[in-house]
């Protein structure tokens, strides 16, 4: 995650294109000059409000420096020229390639088909039989014939459910409490080949076996409806986590009946912005009002279903449902507001990128591929070359150790462009893909395979002039190449030598140590009582030492869950608002009202100011160390590789705005 987000940070830095040779020139770093149209691309780029005054170019040159000088050791260094690195930018470069190697107009026709196919929820029962990519023939048309006889059967009558159950039926591990039911499911939502068969079948109908990756399925289309929109809610949730005991269970939902009731009697933005306050167990939402991200048609967030039926069954915007109860706890929904699906002009962008990344991108990618045949005048040789590798395979094939030794002639088997591709190429390819062809018999291997390999070869081919046909694709590969670099060599030199030299952080932190103090603390145990008159009585409860905080939990709460909270802890008074501006003693100490909640505090220590130790900060220290590492590295870049900045440039890049 760190990695790439980097590269997306150091990109922001890098040149978009390199043909300004004839711009006067801002900057030099080790002979390489930086053109003024060069550096105000770059500038505009990380600035969306643009300011041309002298402090905040001087101040923008600063870090463009830092980044230049480190791309420059990088280079010396030799990290471009380095294997692992070789190949991740090849990965890169292929992904970037993506979005050049589709046809256009088969890409719009599923942009716009998967936005009508979210305007329509589908509910499916499906029976899986499981097969491996590399299924034998015998496997494959077993599985098949099997959901055919189960197809004929479900069709006749018997019951979808019961079939899918039954022995020799579905493989899929939730049947067993499903019955093959996925619910509703809208389009991104599955796989596109099962998404492709639940739309194009009928409510009632049952299709013919298809292929995932997973293996064969039928499906039986149980019910279509308009999709449900989207929608902002909150929620109060008592935390009750599947591992929890039956005694647990119990306690949640008793306190989430006990919450729900006083909420129910009186609903208003401030009562459930303080009832979510004062109860739910959410710590990512309970501080503004328990809101949740937007979920529903067209969103990439998604709730478990039981939620989000809950959610959208409630009628009116400021509305509660009743408890509801999911792997994670026990929740009451609060609707804040419905909006139906999202114009296709407001979810364009976001579909192409999901059409690009699923199944959806092979399809548009096998019609581009038919049209540079075409454009390129794609030539197959004589069959006959393509038979040799049918006649001369053997079982050697599929434990990997076949060769290509008999080929005495190497022919030209397809050629594109001024690209010819022989039979040599073809044997390391079949050598390559020799774990798919088990159970396979030779003919099917060789014509499989060659199909793949024409195809990539047709693709590579359109690749290789990507450079000199889309210069922004150009200049985005080259700033990866640079972001790559530069992320490999701040990890050796600053961010995993700091987490690796323990013995300079454990020096730097005893230097430092003062710099990380805790302030005055107190470790104390907590007791959050629901009325005063509680507070009272665990204030009168602790006076006896055999009263420890599970006693008094138990005593107090043995009506209601919400009486009584306890926590254990270590506390800075001035980061806690119940404790700040309060003056306690060691012992129990007197109850008080803080924001409709009423506190006793027993005091088991005073801690006094001190410094944190190395394993509680350890985070921060090694933060630091890693600045105070990249500062005296940048130094020694600094006298290593010279730098000429010419002020008359940079100060005039105004000039042309």
């Amino acid at each position: 995650m760190l990695k790439q987000s980097f590269l997306l940070i150091s990109i922001l830095f890098l040149s978009l294109s390199h043909a300004y040779a004839q711009d006067e020139v801002v900057m030099e770093i080790n002979g390489d000059k930086v053109t003024k149209s060069e550096f105000l691309q770059i500038y505009l780029k990380n600035n969306d409000d643009p300011k041309f005054d002298k402090v905040s170019l001087d101040e923008y040159m600063e870090l463009f420096k830092k980044f230049k000088l480190k791309v420059a050791e990088a280079e010396a260094l030799g990290y471009d020229t380095v294997p692992k690195l070789k190949r991740e930018l090849e990965g890169y470069r292929k992904q970037l390639a993506l979005p050049y190697l589709i046809d256009s107009t088969e890409n719009r026709f599923m942009v716009t088909q998967s936005y009508e196919r979210l305007k329509t929820e589908v509910r499916a029962s499906h029976i899986l039989m499981r097969l491996k990519p590399n299924a034998s023939a015998e496997d494959t048309s077993k599985a098949y014939f099997r959901l055919m006889e189960l197809r004929e059967r479900i069709v006749n009558g018997e019951d979808f459910a019961l079939i899918a159950r039954s022995k020799n039926s579905s493989e899929d591990p939730s049947v067993v409490s499903n019955g093959g039911d996925l619910g509703f499911f809208t389009a991104f939502q599955m796989l596109y080949p099962f998404e492709e068969v639940a739309y194009t079948t009928e409510v009632g109908e049952t299709s013919l076996p298809f292929r995932t990756k997973y293996g064969y399925h039928i499906l039986k289309v149980t019910d279509k409806r308009p999709a449900r929109g989207t929608i902002k809610c909150a929620h109060l949730m008592v935390s009750s986590p599947a591992e929890s005991s039956p005694e647990e269970t119990a306690s949640a939902e008793k306190k989430i009946a006990e919450i729900y009731d006083l909420i129910s009697d009186s609903i208003t933005d401030e009562t459930w912005k303080n009832y979510v306050a004062k109860y739910s167990d959410d710590p990512s939402s309970n501080r503004k009002s328990g809101e949740l991200p937007i979920f529903g048609s067209g969103t990439s967030q998604r709730m478990v279903p039981v939620f989000e039926d809950a959610a959208f069954s409630i009628k009116e915007d400021g509305a509660i449902s009743k408890p509801i109860k999911t792997d994670y706890g026990y929740h009451i929904i609060r609707r804040i507001e419905w909006n139906d699906l999202k114009p296709f002009d407001k979810m364009e962008k976001e579909l192409q990128k999901r059409v690009n990344k699923d199944e959806r991108s092979k399809k548009t990618q096998d019609v581009f591929v038919a049209k540079l045949k075409k454009r390129y005048g794609f030539l197959e040789g004589d069959a006959r070359y393509k038979s040799w590798f049918v006649e001369n395979l053997d079982s050697t094939f599929f434990i990997g150790n076949w060769t290509a030794d008999k080929l005495k002639v190497d022919q030209v088997m397809f050629s594109i462009g001024e690209r010819k591709y022989r039979q040599m190429e073809f044997a390391k390819f079949l050598r390559k893909s020799f774990r798919t062809g088990r159970g396979k018999d030779f003919q099917t291997i060789v014509d499989m395979q060659y199909k793949k390999w024409v195809k990539q070869g047709v693709l590579a081919y359109e690749e290789s002039m990507l450079d000199s046909k889309y210069p922004e694709y150009k200049a985005l590969v080259q700033e990866y190449h640079d972001g790559i670099i530069l992320y490999e060599i701040m990890s050796d030199k600053v961010w995993n030598k700091a987490v690796k030299d323990t013995t300079g952080l454990k020096a730097y932190y005893d230097i430092q140590k003062t710099k990380y103090m805790w302030p005055e603390r107190i470790e104390a145990t907590v007791y959050i009582c629901g009325t005063a008159e509680v507070s009272e009585t665990v204030f009168k409860m602790l006076k006896k030492k055999k009263n420890n905080s599970r006693v008094i939990l138990e005593k107090i709460n043995r009506d209601s869950e919400l009486n009584l909270d306890v926590k254990m802890n270590k506390y800075v008074q001035s980061s806690n608002g119940f404790l700040k501006g309060k003056s306690f003693v060691e012992g129990r100490n007197e109850g008080y009202e803080f924001e409709d909640k009423y506190y006793v505090i027993d005091v088991d220590k005073m801690l006094p100011e001190m410094p944190k130790e190395l394993s509680e900060i350890k985070g921060a220290v090694i933060s630091d160390y890693q600045n105070h590492l990249e500062s005296y590295w940048m130094k020694e870049l600094v006298e290593k590789y010279p730098i000429t900045i010419y002020d008359d440039v940079l100060y005039n890049l105004g000039a042309d705005e």
